[in-house]
């Protein structure tokens, strides 16, 4: 007969304790602690009745309070800017493959791109303790974080730095990484190329647009205002800035997209004209490589982000001292055809 059966029921959220192991096996909380704790003193007959007791109750010991004891919790928080990003996967992998070399649990995320929502997310995390943080920032002022960090909680901001406070830094050149775009593109015959960027507010989208007018201003070539839009990542918006650059009085003959989610939407605007346009993406997006013509990219190295500004936490962990430090990671043009397209003999 079940359990069910005889009109028992599980209390959910109340897992058995060592006193409950005790009570089974016959013997004191300090034998069932030491069979735990894999410490000598208990006698083989003793050590099975224990160990028969935790089979039968599925009892787990509580890590999180013998290393609380300690004053660390092995534990670190990732706040990302949005989960369902592809380019955020490889990150939080690579974050979290280093945080289990170290004996840490990972735990992560979404601010959804809301300043408020991160500050929430990230002083809750600092509420249970996390050793240190990783954070995709979308706030511009973390100033939030000053009595943490003076707390102990190592902090690494990621893809873009941190507001109004000094603290270590990961990055990818994303102003190398589209000048080299642009000057792809110029060197391929264009002289009209529109820029399709992220919110200007956002570090990246600032950067790519600076590369944007260095490649410009190296080539001697001026930018006409109505080629560069900069705005929501949304669809309806972006659908609208690129239509508004390919049909105005001096059409555009290429497209350079600031990130992924513009990329894609370039692409599905692109495929209703009637003749092809050149683009450049920055990052890298699946299927990418498929689409005809396939879409060169400038790709960044999410993995190594994330693996770079882990590593870079758990040093800080482990007592490196020192003024707060900034990586910079290259980023690799990736030429497809949709880059090397000429334009039209008649622009």
């Amino acid at each position: 007969m079940t359990d069910t059966a005889r009109g028992t029921s599980r209390r959910y959220g109340s897992r058995p304790t060592m006193k409950d192991v005790a009570a089974r096996a016959g013997v004191g909380l300090k034998t069932v602690s030491r069979v735990v704790n894999g410490e000598p003193g208990v006698t083989p007959d003793t050590e099975r009745r224990v160990q028969d007791a935790i089979t039968a109750l599925g009892f787990r010991r509580n890590d999180s309070a013998r290393i609380l004891r300690k004053g660390r919790t092995a534990s670190i928080g990732l706040v990302l800017e949005d989960l369902a990003d592809p380019f955020y996967g490889p990150l939080n992998r690579a974050v979290e493959e280093v945080a289990r070399d170290h004996g840490a649990l990972l735990i992560n995320g979404s601010s959804a791109e809301d300043p408020a929502r991160e500050q929430e997310l990230v002083l809750a995390l600092c509420a249970r303790r996390v050793d240190g943080l990783v954070i995709i920032p979308a706030a511009d002022d973390h100033r939030y974080l000053e009595p943490e960090i003076a707390a102990g909680v190592a902090t690494v901001f990621v893809d873009r730095p941190a507001g109004r406070i000094e603290a270590d830094t990961v990055l990818s050149d994303s102003f190398g990484g589209a000048r080299d775009a642009v000057a792809h593109l110029i060197a391929h015959g264009h002289r009209r190329i529109g820029f399709l960027g992220d919110q200007p507010r956002i570090h990246t989208a600032a950067e790519r647009l600076r590369g944007y007018r260095s490649a410009m201003a190296a080539a001697g070539l001026p930018v006409d205002e109505a080629w560069v839009s900069l705005g929501s990542t949304a669809p309806d918006r972006v659908r609208f800035a690129a239509t508004a650059m390919l049909d105005g009085p001096r059409p555009v003959t290429a497209l350079f997209a600031g990130n992924n989610r513009v990329t894609v939407t370039a692409v599905r605007v692109l495929a209703e004209r009637p003749r092809p346009v050149a683009l450049v993406g920055f990052d890298d997006f699946e299927l990418a490589d498929l689409i005809s013509p396939a879409i060169t990219v400038v790709a960044q190295d999410a993995a190594r982000l994330g693996r770079t500004a882990a590593t870079m936490l758990f040093r800080r962990l482990d007592g490196t001292d020192g003024p707060p430090r900034r990586e910079e990671i290259p980023t690799r043009l990736i030429p497809r055809g949709s880059g090397e397209l000429p334009p039209p003999a008649d622009s």
